[in-house]
């Protein structure tokens, strides 16, 4: 069998091409280094992609959703998902739903509805609808999707009050996945100051946070956030409840991190370019955060990763079980919390649909984590 090998000789410095590419790749920060492992690995980038998409939904979430989250529709209460059609009768029309027929089973007492396909509502885009406060501060009624005037437009269905789910999923989305930023931040912050002092200084310092930390992480997580959820008071407004349960999770989901960040430095602290900067007179506070913390960063960054989703799913099982956040709030969990009546689900199947978006969001950082942790040693 031939053996195709180039015989020319290889000159490192007139091969421009080749050694341009070396040069870039051996000079390339750790960040860039990441970059390039990262993109190769699909599933996370997808992942990023759907957790970017998403983030960037919460900007505008008022404009996204087809209903304001408070408007209720009376006349539609539980109704059905709604079927968007693009053909009517064999011609295209565009996207529609057909309008409901509504009648009262008296034997069931339950309002029954039916597609009436003699009523076609068209879809209206970029138009005119529920008045609203853009962010709580300045009043309009622009939205990306409008119900057909005088018509209905309930994709997932509504809930018991005739409120639309999918609006109010849109609205959710916002608190359900701003709770998980905030109290990664709260984790981090304890996590790195806590961990960092144990991992430098060591000794008793190390040995009294490690039994903090043993304290801590000895309570069922579960139990121990619905006890400081419930300590919450019943009288504080919406808002003071949300940054409430947002730094409960933060002071729960600390320890982890902690005993990450004190592994790593004990044992870059004896490396020799820690050893150097001591040596040259550099604070503790200089070497920990200029010297030892930049040397681990990217783990830190696949960490929060694998961390969000966690309190994105305690965030939920709180408001759901009640002890969380509560309406007027409106949060994946709050949604979820309707549906505890196996009764009510077993009619209204449509009201587990808030389920969905929690288990994409925790896929996607779980994912997008996957891949960053791959990433953070872009020599293997």
């Amino acid at each position: 069998m031939p053996h195709y090998v180039n015989s020319a000789d290889w000159d490192p410095y007139h091969s421009e091409a080749l050694t341009a590419k070396q040069e870039a790749y051996f000079l390339a920060p750790q960040w860039k280094l990441m970059w390039w492992k990262l993109r190769r690995h699909r599933l996370a980038v997808i992942a990023g992609l759907v957790l970017a998409l998403m983030y960037a939904s919460t900007l505008v979430s008022e404009v996204l959703a087809p209903y304001e989250q408070r408007t209720r529709n009376t006349q539609f209460i539980f109704a059905p998902p709604q079927t968007m059609h693009f053909f009517h009768d064999g011609d295209f029309v565009g996207p529609f739903v057909y309008g409901y027929d509504v009648t009262l089973n008296r034997e069931r007492m339950q309002w029954e509805y039916a597609e009436n396909t003699a009523k076609v509502d068209r879809i209206r885009f970029f138009c005119r609808g529920d008045p609203y406060e853009f962010w709580g501060m300045i009043e309009a009624d622009f939205h990306l999707i409008c119900p057909a005037e005088g018509g209905t437009l309930f994709l997932l269905g509504t809930d018991r009050l005739g409120r639309d789910i999918l609006s109010r999923m849109i609205y959710g989305a916002r608190i359900s996945l701003t709770v998980g930023l905030v109290g990664i931040i709260v984790s981090f912050a304890l996590g790195i100051v806590i961990g960092g002092l144990a991992g430098y200084y060591g000794g008793w310092v190390d040995n009294l946070i490690n039994r903090i930390i043993e304290i801590f992480q000895s309570f069922p997580q579960l139990p121990l956030w619905m006890a400081l959820s419930a300590a919450l008071p019943a009288n504080w407004s919406p808002l003071l409840i949300y940054f409430g349960i947002t730094i409960i999770l933060g002071l729960v989901e600390w320890t982890g991190l902690a005993r990450a960040v004190r592994s790593k430095l004990l044992a870059l602290r004896e490396e020799d370019f820690a050893t150097a900067a001591f040596l040259m007179g550099a604070s503790p506070r200089r070497v920990i955060f200029r010297h030892l913390m930049p040397s681990f960063m990217s783990h830190l960054i696949a960490s929060a990763t694998l961390s969000i989703p966690g309190m994105i799913l305690g965030e939920t099982a709180l408001s759901f079980l009640n002890l969380g956040l509560r309406p007027p709030i409106t949060s994946w969990g709050v949604l979820l919390n309707e549906a505890q009546d196996i009764n009510a689900v077993a009619l209204y199947p449509w009201l587990i649909f808030p389920v969905v978006p929690v288990i994409v969001v925790v896929l996607a950082f779980q994912f997008l984590g996957d891949g960053l942790r791959d990433a953070a040693d872009p020599y293997k």
